[in-house]
């Protein structure tokens, strides 16, 4: 019966991930903003409205 109700559970976890996948576009969530917010010449992510602390930041 244990085995019965984790395999059950196992089932529903797989397709609330795989739907969870559907819903959301590529490029949303934290992987799609990688890019953004970080610095041209040495790509440390940039905090605040402050260049870069090495001084190259031509953003």
């Amino acid at each position: 019966m244990l085995i019965k109700i984790v395999t059950l559970f196992l089932v529903g976890m797989i397709l609330l991930a795989m739907f969870g996948k559907l819903r959301l576009p590529k490029g949303r969530g934290p992987r799609g903003l990688i890019g953004r917010g970080r610095c041209a010449a040495c790509g440390r992510p940039r905090i605040g409205k402050g260049p870069c602390p090495c001084g190259k930041d031509r953003l």
